[in-house]
């Protein structure tokens, strides 16, 4: 999604995405992510390849149950989510900035609704920084929807998992799955890379990959950042995404009147005060839900932590 606007021809859109990179022009460029993006499990401990005491059928299917769970559990959360993209130079020093906090609430109505809290203004740049970087609605859609990536029973179907061993996860002991879609369906994005179960609890605790499809359509290249996200026991209960970072190069080959250029990206979110909004248990007497009348009523409440903490490997 860098955008080299300084090399744009005039008749062409203005449009720039981040963290799935867009570049635009009349001719056929060649975009790619570069191999110095960063590596999976960096900083785990040894992979074991040996297989589970469980049939990996049924840790798929206890997982997955645990998600769907967790799915639900959110909308009973609201949250802080703060978002930083920078766009880096020669010496991997910030050239450019996007900043946001907003507050994911609910309206009178119970519809989940966010609230900017905190955007100061800013401007992303390529590696020279002489090309602007813009952020599209399919950013703040990642941003929101796809970064924080939950595989409920439902959405498992779309998915080959297959077992790849037990890791050792700061003071975690996990299973280690690959995930790759089955079919790309045309306008539906998936996640591809791999995930770290809890050994215990059966809830994911880490997600390592990227969102796929890219789109390397000549004039509509589209190519989305790797990305990890660790996860932190709420309430002693679920785990919950607390923290994303991704960071890579882009390279852009040369077409008629361009040159190449590149663009390395870092891009980290944090998920903070989660609150449990409203209870989601519902007192049925002689078959009338009387949930309103036992005094269950949508109100906000201060949650705490687990004492389990993500993974200490976490780039800072």
């Amino acid at each position: 999604m860098p955008f080299p606007s300084s090399r744009r021809p005039w008749f062409l859109p203005i449009l720039a995405i981040l963290p799935a990179m867009l570049l635009l022009s009349c001719t056929a460029l060649v975009a790619q992510v570069s191999n110095d993006s960063m590596p999976l499990d960096a900083g785990f401990g040894p992979l074991d390849p040996s297989q589970p005491s469980l049939p990996v059928p049924q840790i798929i299917q206890e997982f997955t149950a645990k998600e769907t769970l967790f799915k639900q559990a959110l909308d009973n959360y609201t949250w802080t989510r703060s978002v930083r993209v920078q766009t880096l130079d020669d010496d991997g020093q910030p050239n450019g900035q996007y900043y946001q906090v907003v507050d994911v609430t609910y309206d009178t109505d119970g519809h989940r609704t966010e609230h900017v809290v905190d955007a100061p203004e800013g401007m992303l740049k390529d590696i020279d920084g002489t090309n602007e970087i813009m952020m599209s609605e399919r950013d703040f859609s990642d941003i929101e929807q796809r970064l924080p990536f939950v595989l409920t029973t439902e959405d498992a179907a779309q998915y080959d998992i297959t077992y790849l061993g037990k890791q050792r996860v700061d003071e975690i002991e996990t299973w280690v799955f690959a995930i790759k879609p089955k079919v790309l369906e045309k306008k539906k994005r998936y996640f591809q890379g791999r995930i770290w179960v809890d050994q215990k609890e059966h809830q994911i605790v880490v997600t390592d990959g990227k969102n796929v499809p890219d789109d390397l359509r000549p004039g509509h290249e589209d190519l989305t950042l790797p990305f990890i996200t660790y996860r932190q026991l709420i309430d002693g209960k679920y785990w919950f995404p607390v923290y994303t970072v991704g960071e890579a190069t882009l390279h852009f080959a040369g077409g008629t009147g361009y040159l190449s250029d590149n663009a390395r990206l870092r891009e980290t979110l944090k998920y903070t005060n989660y609150r449990q909004y409203h209870t989601s248990i519902r007192v049925i007497y002689q078959g009338q839900d009387i949930t309103s009348q036992s005094g269950s009523q949508k109100q906000p409440a201060a949650s705490g932590s687990g004492s389990q903490t993500p993974p200490s490997q976490k780039p800072q």
